[in-house]
């Protein structure tokens, strides 16, 4: 059953049931701990073997969400040392349960602060459905901050209308446009506000496909760009210089099947994901406080704990 219950988990990631990278990473761990929870074996050793089992099969479904990796090693560090199957159980839920809670936590305390780097009167672009860009937009609402929005089509999974629905829900006044459309408004827009899947030591940004143009149309326009992001998104492993796998997706979510096999010559690319360069990154947004990009390196360090060492 507790295997069942581990692969439906990965499964909803992988097929984007779930989705966004706060709540992929927060769905891992509530499964891994489900699965710590309900394992029964023999010895400690068959335990940590079993769990590292489990952390692979939900590492494996989304490459480009670093979150996901980054939180189930949080919980498995709990494995680090241990007497018993008791106490690594145990160990396993108590970081589990701390990774939740400040996950859900951070993304409130990055809604105050990055509504605060919103002023009355801003018109506002966003891309996809962040979590905590949103939260950013709907806190300075609450501030009753006169503000407008723009929010893009997000092809090919669409997921700009989960963003709409919230933003029209909370009373906000908002356009709805295809993602090509952004370089005609952007000199209608006072502030870019996106989130993140991924985050690089240099300050590169991985996030929806799309947001590397936008941009770099608002560095044109000298529009503001803004990345809300918690800190676990950010990427270990590129200090050393490994680079972001970036996920391509099913074909048939851009083109149909039954069009496509009537094509022989034309062949679909379907990447989730884009890096948008440090260069058109003014800010990123953290539950620790907010950051230049040039600094992506020292949440690394001082707030994840990595030091090169552990990554070798």
């Amino acid at each position: 059953m507790m295997i069942m219950v581990l692969n439906g988990t990965a499964a909803s990631i992988k097929s984007m049931e779930i989705r966004g990278a706060g709540r992929i990473a927060r769905a891992a761990v509530e499964a891994l701990a489900d699965y710590a929870r309900n394992l029964e074996v023999s010895d400690a050793d068959a335990f940590k073997r079993e769990m590292q089992k489990a952390a692979e099969i939900l590492m494996e479904t989304r490459p480009t969400a670093v979150s996901l990796p980054n939180a189930v090693r949080y919980v498995m560090r709990a494995l680090d040392s241990f007497e018993s199957v008791e106490a690594a159980r145990e160990a396993v839920l108590a970081r589990a349960a701390e990774f939740i809670d400040h996950s859900e936590h951070a993304v409130e305390r990055i809604a105050e602060i990055g509504a605060r780097h919103i002023s009355d009167g801003d018109v506002l672009l966003t891309h996809c459905n962040s979590e905590a860009a949103l939260g950013c937009i709907l806190e300075a609402h609450r501030q009753e901050k006169e503000i407008e929005v723009y929010a893009t089509e997000v092809r090919p999974r669409g997921q700009g209308l989960i963003t709409i629905r919230a933003v029209n829900d909370a009373g906000i006044r908002t356009n709805y446009i295809i993602d090509s459309a952004v370089r005609y408004f952007i000199n209608d827009v006072d502030l870019v506000i996106v989130g993140a899947d991924a985050i690089a030591v240099n300050g590169a940004v991985v996030n929806k496909i799309g947001t590397a143009q936008i941009a770099h149309a608002a560095d044109e326009a000298r529009t503001n760009v803004i990345v809300a992001a918690e800190t676990y998104k950010f990427a270990p492993r590129t200090i050393l210089g490994e680079k972001i796998a970036i996920e391509e997706r099913d074909t048939g979510e851009v083109l149909p099947r039954g069009i496509a096999e009537n094509l022989p010559f034309v062949r679909v690319r379907n990447p989730a994901f884009d890096v948008t360069p440090a260069e058109y990154v003014d800010l990123i947004v953290t539950e620790r406080g907010a950051f230049p990009p040039e600094l992506a390196y020292m949440v690394i360090r001082d707030y994840l704990g990595w030091k090169i060492e552990d990554l070798r």
